[in-house]
């Protein structure tokens, strides 16, 4: 794949949706939201933070970075991502995960955590065939449909994309056997590599074509005058995010620094296989249009 194919999206919270609009005219490529049902902090629900989204845009496609699928019925995702591509015209892309690192979450939604797996499995599999099919019989270990139909179908054949998520070896299993992409999250560019080459042994033994599968990857970046005090903001950032210290993970898993040398990690990524790029700033609120504007201007446009 040619340099000139590299595509970046970014990822900013459901709330933070006045920044939208910047993202398409700054010539991204995408941007993204996450969720939780609960956390740390506060978090949106990511599918209607992206139908708002929606509503700010018209050329971008916009991405869930990620949904947790066990922790919604399966036909109330594919209803709820089916009408998301309608209202954005085609220009949603669905990023699934398990989630589980927060089980306080999963025990209020009445989930067992132990299942979220199959959950998810399962979920990818109805929603493709409600998006696809009409009179849908299903049996599966957890779900069960009975000749049923769905509609409105999604505007992009077949439905959105769905790009899994996750870290884990299940995660790279559900990618090569379920997924269109792959995107996973505090990577090493040598893990990357080495996951690339995972699912595309796997997709092979199931006979798989691969040609129009996409390898995400969602890098949190810090960009500062120095490396030290993006160093800094990167620590206390992710610190807090996830409720554990990050002081020793910084340097292994994010873009820091100055422009040249985000770009230099970034360019790490690329060699490893990284096609389209999730890039989430870490920074407040109020400086992220300022963070945008660097991104755009000294970082992406080294890759166009």
């Amino acid at each position: 794949m040619t340099m000139g194919e590299i595509q970046f999206g970014v990822t900013i919270r459901g709330g933070d949706i006045e920044h939208v609009a910047r993202i398409e005219r700054l010539g991204f490529d995408s941007a993204w939201t996450g969720e939780h049902m609960l956390f740390h902090g506060p978090v949106t629900d990511s599918l209607i933070s992206l139908a708002a989204f929606a509503g700010k845009t018209s050329r971008i496609k916009l991405g869930s970075a990620i949904t947790l699928l066990p922790l919604r019925p399966p036909v109330v995702v594919a209803k709820a991502v089916s009408t998301l591509d309608i209202v954005s015209n085609g220009r949603f892309i669905f990023g699934v995960g398990v989630g589980g690192e927060f089980p306080k979450e999963f025990e209020a939604c009445g989930v067992p955590v132990h299942e979220r797996g199959r959950r998810a499995n399962e979920t990818i599999e109805i929603c493709r065939k409600l998006w696809t099919e009409d009179h849908v019989t299903y049996e599966g270990k957890i779900f069960q449909l009975h000749d049923v139909t769905m509609q409105p179908k999604p505007v992009q054949p077949g439905g959105p994309p769905i790009v899994v998520s996750g870290r884990s070896e299940a995660a790279m299993r559900r990618a090569a056997r379920l997924g269109d992409g792959y995107m996973p999250y505090l990577f090493t560019p040598e893990r990357y590599a080495d996951s690339l080459q995972q699912i595309y042994a796997r997709a092979g033994e199931l006979g798989r074509d691969m040609s129009r599968f996409t390898w995400y990857h969602m890098l949190f970046t810090a960009v500062a005058d120095t490396h030290a005090e993006a160093h800094r903001v990167a620590v206390e950032r992710l610190s807090r995010q996830y409720n554990q210290p990050f002081e020793t993970l910084v340097e292994r898993y994010c873009a820091l620094g100055t422009p040249d040398e985000c770009a230099d990690r970034i360019q790490r990524f690329v060699d490893a296989g990284v096609r389209h790029f999730i890039l989430s700033p870490l920074c407040e609120s109020q400086a992220l249009g300022t963070h945008l504007e660097i991104y755009a201007r000294e970082i992406v446009q080294r890759f166009r």
